[in-house]
C-alpha cells in the first residue's frame, strides 16, 4: 500500500484550510491544520509531515520566523503562502529555505500542481544518488541530504542555494543565464522575477569560505558561471 503524504497547513484563515483540504484528498494526500504561527513547531515535530504549507502573517509568530525555524532541523520542502505579493518578501522567503512562493488569492488546483513538482524533483533526487553528490577541489556538495563541506567542515546554506551551487559546479565553467538559473532550480512557471537568482549568488557568495574550491564569477551581459580553482 502506498504511503499517503501528509501536507501541514499553517493559515489563519478557515477558507483557506477548507478548500485546500478539499483539493488536496481528492489528490490523495492527507491533511493536517494549524491556525496560528506559535503552533506550528510544536505539531510539524509531531507529525512529521512530508511538506508544509505555510502563510507569512500569522498571529503568535510569523511565518518567515517559522520558516527559519524548521530549516535549523529539517529540509522538509515550505510552500510559502502570502497576501502582499511583494518582491522582498519572495526574496527573504526563499533566503530563509523555502520551496515556492504562492501569492493569495489562488486556486487551489495550482497549490496542488505546485505540490506535485516538489514531489517529483524530491523522487528523481532520491531514485538517483549517483548523481546527487560533487566533489571539486575541497568542496562537497550533496544534494540529496542538502548539505555542503568546505575541507571536511559543514557550511550552511538554504535548500535553493544547494541546487544553485551543484548544477553550476556540475559545468564548471559555463555562463548561466539568470532565466536558466530560474527554469532550472524554481522551475519554468516560476512567476518571479530574476532579482530571486543575483539575491541567492550574493547569498552563496557570502558564505562560501575564502579557502574554497568554488569561486562564484560574474559573466557581463550573460549571469554567472562557477570556476574551480586549487584550493
Amino acid at each position: 500500500m502506498n504511503h499517503k503524504k501528509l501536507i501541514l497547513i499553517a493559515d489563519d484563515e478557515v477558507g483557506i484550510h477548507e478548500s485546500l483540504r478539499l483539493y488536496l484528498n481528492r489528490d490523495g494526500y492527507n491533511v493536517y491544520s494549524v491556525f496560528r504561527g506559535d503552533d506550528v513547531m510544536e505539531a510539524f515535530r509531531r507529525m512529521r509531515p512530508d511538506l508544509v504549507i505555510l502563510d507569512v502573517m500569522m498571529p503568535g509568530c510569523s511565518g518567515t520566523q517559522v520558516c527559519s525555524d524548521i530549516r535549523k532541523e529539517s529540509m522538509t520542502p515550505i510552500i510559502m503562502l502570502t497576501a502582499k505579493g511583494e518582491e522582498v518578501d519572495r526574496l527573504l522567503g526563499f533566503a530563509l529555505g523555502a520551496d515556492d512562493y504562492i501569492v493569495k488569492p489562488f486556486s487551489p488546483r495550482e497549490v496542488v500542481s505546485r505540490i506535485q513538482v516538489i514531489f517529483r524533483r524530491l523522487n528523481s533526487l532520491q531514485t538517483s544518488p549517483e548523481n546527487n553528490v560533487l566533489r571539486a577541489g575541497n568542496t562537497e556538495i550533496n544534494r540529496l541530504c542538502y548539505e555542503v563541506h568546505v575541507n571536511g567542515e559543514k557550511v550552511v546554506f538554504s535548500p535553493k542555494e544547494v541546487e544553485i551551487l551543484h548544477l553550476m559546479a556540475a559545468h564548471p565553467a559555463q555562463a548561466f543565464t539568470r532565466e536558466q538559473l530560474l527554469d532550472s532550480i524554481w522551475g519554468f512557471d516560476f512567476d518571479g522575477d530574476s532579482r530571486v537568482v543575483d539575491t541567492s549568488i550574493k547569498r552563496i557568495r557570502k558564505k562560501l569560505p575564502e579557502c574554497s574550491s568554488l569561486k562564484v564569477r560574474s559573466v557581463y551581459g550573460v549571469g554567472y558561471k562557477i570556476e574551480v580553482e586549487d584550493a
